[in-house]
């Protein structure tokens, strides 16, 4: 018997539900080699995350002009840091720990903050992609975009903290004598069964990558659709002139905006996707799962997916030379 869910998956209640026997070993975590290069690589990118999402926070304040794809960043670098002062501190620290020490009201409060931290994440970048679908299939509407991003983003804000709410029920503090004096944040104890759980896991799974995923596609999807049916059409003839506007009549300005907000989708994507294909393993085979796949490989996944924290920032400046270049000459 596991009595705790280890680190592998310490956003959501990942832990198969199982009745203790008499007869049963409780088999308590450790700090291995492999938690300790974890908590490494957490602590190394907690502090680039922050240094490259401040960064991008002190040039969006330095423009007077806020443009509404600028107050889209400076939201996804808000959620971005969320995950890097909530998730990345408590994940090494209880890593370190073992066991849950901090009490059974910051066990309830963390929980939920982590979880609404990942839920605004994956939110805000859906804001994002329905904002460039609505640019290049509806740019009439242009100047509605700063009233419609502020709804949809405080939409995103209070239904990420509405669907972590649950984290607080769920979550308390459990304590076993055998075979040592050993306290852990659990959901042992909150569903009657195990598909009770599982069911609990498939909701979450589903608001926090699956919901998001299929909105983005379907927005890049009918944008490139769109884009493709630009560039094919041939009433506008070759010799007439487009003032700041690329080979399919969209201005360049939009299309690198676009593809700077494609880029982002993507890498929360690739970040992400072997994080959460082998939480899906875990809720449903989790013995399986203990044999197949080292503890290493589950570390290296969850490093992988907080690594999109950092990426944010890097492809902001990238895709925004003038914000970078600015930063650049302060410093200088």
């Amino acid at each position: 018997l596991r009595f705790q869910p280890r680190f592998i998956f310490p956003l959501i209640a990942w832990n198969a539900q199982r009745k203790p026997t008499h007869h049963a070993a409780v088999n308590l975590p450790t700090f291995s080699t492999a938690a300790k290069v974890r908590v490494i690589i957490t602590f190394i990118l907690c502090g680039v995350s922050t240094l490259c999402n401040v960064a991008v926070l002190w040039a969006a304040s330095g423009h007077r002009r806020r443009s509404h794809v600028r107050v889209l960043i400076v939201n996804l670098t808000a959620a971005d840091l969320l995950v890097t002062l909530i998730v990345m501190p408590v994940d090494a620290t209880w890593n370190i720990t073992v066991q849950w020490l901090a009490g059974d009201l910051a066990c309830r409060f963390l929980m939920f903050l982590k979880l609404q931290a990942m839920y605004s994440c994956a939110f805000v970048t859906v804001v994002i992609s329905l904002d460039r679908q609505s640019a290049i299939l509806n740019p009439l509407l242009i100047s509605m975009a700063p009233k419609r991003n502020r709804v949809m983003l405080m939409v995103a804000w209070i239904m990420s903290a509405l669907l972590a709410v649950p984290q607080v029920f769920i979550f308390h503090n459990v304590t076993i004598t055998y075979p040592a004096n050993f306290t852990q944040c659990t959901t042992r104890g909150s569903f009657v069964t195990h598909w009770q759980e599982t069911a609990y896991n498939m909701f979450t799974f589903s608001w926090l990558f699956l919901l998001p995923l299929a909105i983005m596609i379907t927005c890049y999807t009918r944008i490139f659709i769109h884009i493709s049916k630009q560039m094919t059409k041939k009433n506008v003839s070759s010799d007439e002139p487009h003032l700041r506007c690329s080979k399919n009549n969209i201005p360049k300005a939009r299309m690198r905006t676009l593809k700077m907000s494609v880029v982002i989708v993507v890498s929360f994507i690739v970040c992400w996707t072997p994080y959460y294909l082998l939480g899906l393993w875990y809720w449903f085979f989790p013995d399986d799962l203990e044999v197949k796949v080292s503890h290493s490989l589950t570390h290296i996944l969850f490093i992988f997916g907080l690594f999109n924290t950092c990426l944010d920032p890097i492809i902001y400046g990238l895709f925004t030379v003038r914000s970078l270049s600015s930063l650049i000459r302060i410093q200088i």
